[in-house]
């Protein structure tokens, strides 16, 4: 079977590459035209930390959202650069001024990933800023090119961004394309019995949050860009809308249903059949990584496989299995069989369909209406900058709190000892520097970014000697610097090491060309780097938040974004069979004139339904990718700090299957004429334990109607009702301490 394409294939044509080209040239422009042509290397210098503010905050996002975080990044970088070059001359001052700095700006983390962008890009401007004492004119020049740098970084975004606007959305899309074969290839490892369950769940768990990451991603660019009113756009948009639309019609057809893999591999072993599943996905899921790249690279994706002699194969052996009168022995087995059939060739259309999109046709239909109007704004994720949000959390027990109290003391210490130890001295800041880039709010993340960290500095300092003594030669050497700029830019959502590398490479070069001659540099920032990470690992244990105080939280918000998600799809259902009850009274009470007007009746309050039932969709893969995330998080902190594993590991694997089920019921509840009694007797009781309203154990003997076509809803409403058992006795017995307010990245 033909290989997935290579990592470098995919990140040389990723969003990652195509933004660390547009930050490196942002960020060096202004110290090659103001040193090159105006020979006021200092100058540009100070511009282009200026840039690097501004270009931290310039991250794939929707182009108007970005401005605003850019020009207010830029302006709390220049206050930054004035408030530390004032206390730079007075050493009690700048003590104090780089502590209180830290707490500040480290207390932004309450707003989420953009808070912690901003933030990181003040105190990297206050790192570069205290270096050497400044008098008042000199902290004016400072601040001035400082802001010119930010604003013309700033101007140069935005004109990229216009210009290369289309580009950034397909690959933004192809990201999410690329997320989504991964996920499919990890729901086809369950289909082999040599492979563990327990690790296969972990495995499509992981790719599940990492899919729903970029599919918001994709989302808000591709939705935010669309024509506010009646245009089409342009059939590259039309193209883009269509993968979007159909990429989203594959998840839900993944997700539709959560297949018992134990009961197929206890009853049918390593049967062909299971194979023949395993294989269809694969090849589907290279499909996606083809159709990816295609996008990414704005040209046609040429069709790599077929799926048809899978498709056919189990086919003929659902055919064995009748003649053998499996159904009747086996029927809860057979029909997850037959749901297997039907999702493998419902994904192979929608595959069809993508690969049709790429060729972005001249007379290509948009899938419903191409604009953006106000049901789907709800789609969007939303930042909030609110005062109130720092107020909050200004208390012992926020994470936030206690994160910004941490890195407050690591700065203090830092400072602290480049003023009593001489050798620390001359790039004394650099561990400074060091701190703020390590410390994060996690216990797990910071002590794995202190690793790599220092590794990648390491692996950047020799790589800078190597250079140093390969060649002499100034253009040699700049162009390595560019080189390492991108790089660095580029790989540090894809590999902090690397990037670590890379940043390292550059600074080194960069002072090379403002200080030659000198390799000590080198030497001094292997050691500013080790003193930095050996301070930053030793102060996350003060304070520490762990994960586990997360874990209540986010449980009970999985567990209520699946509630809603069943009284959405509910709502749903009940509107969908009103209109089929409109539709047949219709056809046998009046004729076909009237029935045109009968069955256009609550269009809204339908559309309204529909809209609902898929944004609470959306709100249940959000919930659960935080949960997982978090999870997976409190796995790397020390044993001792992980608390109840089994329960919590439980509690996302029986959401999974809650979500799964009810994606899987509502629409074929949805083409009824009318929901069974005791389906709703089941429905309407599954909805009450899940509420709080029911024990548990109310749901033990419920009969359920299984004649004809209603046995294929059967199997998902008994899973509902098994999930929705053990979610609530779970998630009882679950120790929770004082839960804490959630985070921004996971209020979401």
């Amino acid at each position: 079977m033909e290989l997935r394409l290579s990592h470098l294939h995919r990140f040389v044509y990723s969003h990652f590459f195509f933004g660390g080209v547009r930050q490196a040239v942002g960020m060096l422009a202004p110290v090659m035209v103001l040193g090159g042509l105006f020979d006021q290397m200092a100058i540009g210098l100070i511009a282009t930390f200026g840039a690097l503010c501004v270009a931290i905050i310039d991250q794939p996002g929707p182009h108007w959202h970005r401005a605003n975080e850019m020009l207010g990044g830029s302006i709390l970088g220049t206050a930054t650069v004035a408030i530390t070059g004032l206390a730079s001359s007075h050493p009690m001052l700048i003590w104090a001024a780089v502590v209180a700095q830290c707490f500040a700006f480290s207390m932004l983390s309450v707003f989420g990933r953009k808070g912690g962008q901003i933030s990181f890009a003040c105190l990297l401007l206050m790192s570069l800023t205290m270096h050497s004492p400044l008098s008042p004119g000199q902290v004016l020049l400072h601040a001035t090119a400082t802001l010119g740098g930010g604003l013309f970084y700033l101007l140069f975004s935005t004109v990229a961004s216009r210009l290369f606007g289309l580009r950034e959305e397909q690959q933004a899309l192809s990201v999410a394309l690329f997320a989504t074969g991964e996920y499919m290839a990890a729901r086809s490892a369950f289909y082999d019995v040599n492979n563990d369950l327990d690790d296969c769940y972990r495995n499509m768990i992981l790719r599940q949050a990492t899919m729903t990451e970029q599919h918001q991603a994709a989302r808000d660019m591709v939705l935010r860009a669309l024509p506010r009113g009646g245009g089409a756009g342009d059939r590259r948009r039309v193209m883009l809308w269509n993968l979007f639309s159909d990429m989203i019609a594959l998840l839900d057809t993944m997700i539709a249903t959560h297949t018992d893999y134990a009961l197929l591999r206890r009853a049918l072993g390593d049967a062909d059949v299971l194979l023949f599943g395993r294989d269809a996905l694969r090849k589907m899921s290279l499909d996606l990584d083809h159709i990816a790249l295609a996008v990414s690279r704005n040209r046609p994706a040429v069709h790599r496989n077929s799926v048809k002699a899978e498709l056919r194969a189990i086919e003929y052996e659902l055919e064995q299995l009748r003649q053998q009168d499996f159904p009747a022995s086996n029927p809860e087995v057979y029909a997850v069989l037959v749901q297997v059939l039907r999702r493998l060739r419902n994904a192979a259309r929608v595959v069809d369909r993508l690969y049709e999109h790429t060729r972005g046709a001249a007379d290509a239909v948009p899938v419903g209406s191409l604009r953006l109007d106000k049901s789907l704004t709800r789609f969007l994720s939303r930042q909030q900058f609110r005062v109130g949000m720092l107020t909050s959390n200004l208390r012992l027990d926020s994470p936030h709190c206690r994160y910004a109290l941490r890195v407050t003391l690591a700065a203090a210490l830092a400072m602290t000892l480049t003023a009593f130890v001489p050798q620390l001295q001359p790039h004394g800041y650099w561990i400074v520097l060091t701190v703020v880039i390590i410390m994060k709010p996690g216990f797990a993340v910071t002590r794995q970014r202190n690793g790599w960290r220092l590794l990648g500095t390491l692996m950047g300092c020799g790589l800078a000697l190597a250079a140093f003594h390969a060649t002499d030669k100034p253009s040699v050497l700049f162009a390595i610097m560019l080189v390492a700029c991108v790089l660095g830019n580029s790989l540090v959502l894809v590999n902090y090491m690397a990037s670590g590398v890379f940043n390292t490479l550059f600074v080194l070069l960069a002072f090379h060309f403002i200080s030659p001659g000198t390799l000590a540099v080198v030497g001094e920032r292997a050691l500013d780097t080790a003193v930095g990470c050996a301070l930053a690992l030793a102060c996350s244990y003060f304070l520490p938040w762990w994960e586990h105080r997360y874990m209540g939280p986010l449980s009970r918000a999985a567990l209520s974004a699946n509630r809603e998600y069943l009284r959405s799809g509910l709502r749903y259902v009940g509107q969908m069979q009103a209109r089929h009850a409109r539709q047949d009274a219709s056809v046998t009470a009046a004729p076909a004139e009237s029935g045109s007007s009968e069955v256009a009746a609550n269009p809204a309050e339908l559309q309204e339904a529909n809209l609902s039932w898929q944004l609470s969709r959306k709100n249940v893969h959000v919930a659960f990718a935080n949960m997982a995330e978090a999870f997976y998080r409190m796995m790397n902190e020390p044993r001792s700090r992980q608390q109840n594993v089994p329960e919590v590991n439980n509690l996302m694997i029986q959401n999974h299957i809650l979500a799964s089920q009810i994606a899987a019921a509502m629409p074929m509840l949805a083409d009824l004429p009318a929901t069974p009694p005791g389906m709703a007797q089941m429905l309407a009781q599954i909805q009450a334990v899940l509420d709080g309203e029911q024990p548990a154990d109310s749901l033990a003997n419920i009969t359920i109607e299984t004649d004809g076509d209603l046995a294929a809803l059967a199997y998902p409403l008994r899973q509902m009702q098994k999930a929705a058992q053990m979610l609530v006795k779970e998630l009882g017995g679950l120790a929770d301490p004082a839960g804490p307010v959630l985070p921004a990245r996971q209020a979401a």
